[in-house]
């Protein structure tokens, strides 16, 4: 893979970027802190079964207990996905000349997704959380994903993953009635996916330029897919039976519940946006996003 100008500079700039601002999550983050009691994993607002005849069944505890548990889950959803992500990476730099600004900023990145995907291991042990792997379709999906999935496609993903979860975690780090440990690593997450981001766009500007109408329809319905099954990821039944509900029922009011569909098309609206704006989005795979919850 030769050097392109535009992307040296952008990786150039990323690099920089990351020197002068990066986060060591084993110091940065107070792991020996206790958990403050009551504290919310997340905004009770934005729990899946907020505005629910299950969400007015359950108590005080059992609504923060569902809270932490379903932070959990996405903390876990979010490992797998830069396990994902990495893999695609690594592949990069293997077929880059590694001299390049953009080879190494691909390992600068990598670097930095270890890190996250330790320090969401951490936060979840530390929480007490139960959900700690994707769910078994997830998980083969993952390896399809992982292992097939061209340029395009890989940095499509990483694009709607990583704005999925900023989405999320920029309520997170603003939000001064969760767990302390949960706003530091959504602010530790937040600023340095925004560097992934960007490099993330600009290799898939390129990368998609280089499909027909043939390929960008097949990546249209691939990046939905991946798109469909990453938002489900972010609930898990594991985290209704932490509180006493039938998993099964659970899952069918979430999906079922507006306020949750509003949530997710919240979080999800940077990238839904960037995609129908480039043609990314579009066509019949348009009722995979629909059924995922982040499209009208």
């Amino acid at each position: 893979m030769t050097a392109n100008t535009e992307s040296e500079r952008v990786a150039e700039r990323l690099q920089r970027s990351s020197a002068r601002l990066s986060y060591d999550p084993d110091v940065d983050v107070d792991w020996l802190a206790p958990l403050v009691d009551g504290a919310y994993g997340k905004a009770p607002e934005r729990c899946s079964l907020y505005g629910t005849e299950l969400w007015d069944r359950l108590d005080e505890d059992q609504r923060g207990e569902l809270s932490r548990q379903e932070a959990a889950a996405a903390a876990a959803s979010g490992i797998w996905f830069e396990l994902i992500l990495m893999q695609g990476l690594v592949r990069h730099v293997y077929n880059s000349d590694p001299t390049t600004h953009n080879a190494q900023y691909a390992l600068t990145e990598i670097a930095d997704e270890c890190r996250h995907s330790t320090m969401f291991a951490r936060s979840i042990a530390k929480s007490g959380g139960v959900v700690r792997r994707p769910s078994r379709s997830a998980h083969r999906a993952g390896k399809v994903f992982g292992a097939v999935c061209g340029p395009a496609l890989l940095f499509a993903g990483a694009i709607y993953v990583e704005e999925l979860a900023d989405g999320m975690q920029r309520e997170m780090m603003r939000d001064e009635s969760l767990q302390p440990m949960i706003r530091m690593i959504s602010r530790i997450h937040v600023i340095e996916e925004a560097r992934h981001i960007s490099f993330a766009k600009d290799e898939l500007g390129r990368a998609w330029a280089r499909h027909g109408r043939v390929g960008r329809e097949l990546i249209r319905w691939a990046i939905a897919g991946m798109a469909y099954v990453a938002t489900s990821e972010l609930l898990h039944p594991k985290a209704y039976t932490s509180v006493g509900l039938d998993p099964r029922e659970a899952r069918q009011v979430a999906d079922a519940n507006p306020h949750w569909r509003r949530t997710k098309a919240s979080w999800a609206a940077k990238a839904v946006e960037y995609f129908t704006e480039i043609g990314l989005i579009g066509g019949p795979s348009r009722r995979l996003w629909r059924r995922a919850g982040v499209l009208d």
